[in-house]
């Protein structure tokens, strides 16, 4: 076996140098965020406060009311065009013409000619038999 190479200590500048250049990647790369608020995309709870504590009235926040209102809008009256392609199937609900239920050319209603209303009671007599027993 050949004999093993003796490890070099670890050189302090270098480790540093590694270090600073790791430091730097990373703050280039990152954002520090310290303007924090509520999503108003998501459902707020409203927990109760506590026994020991003193209550505080406070004016409310209409912006922040309007902006919550909003959210829990339906798309079509919260945007003016769909914005996905999934909301332009179904977007424009109302028909394009009004149906007339009494025309016969576009509403093919059932229609029992006798010999289907007598299928019909038969089938229903023997159903009933069959459940019967």
């Amino acid at each position: 076996m050949a004999a093993g190479k003796e490890k070099e200590p670890k050189n302090m500048v270098h480790q540093n140098a590694i270090l600073c250049e790791t430091v730097t990647k990373e703050n280039r790369h990152q954002k520090l965020y310290t303007n924090y608020s509520i999503n108003p995309f998501k459902e707020f709870y409203v927990i109760a406060g506590k026994p020991n504590q003193a209550v505080e009235d406070g004016e409310e926040d209409n912006h922040f009311l309007q902006v919550i209102k909003r959210a829990n809008q339906e798309p079509v009256r919260k945007y003016d065009r769909p914005q996905t392609e999934a909301q332009e199937v179904g977007w424009i609900t109302k028909p394009l013409i009004q149906s007339d239920r009494g025309d016969t050319r576009l509403n093919f209603f059932r229609q029992n000619s006798p010999i289907t209303k007598f299928m019909d009671k038969a089938w229903l007599e023997k159903e009933q038999q069959t459940m019967g027993n």
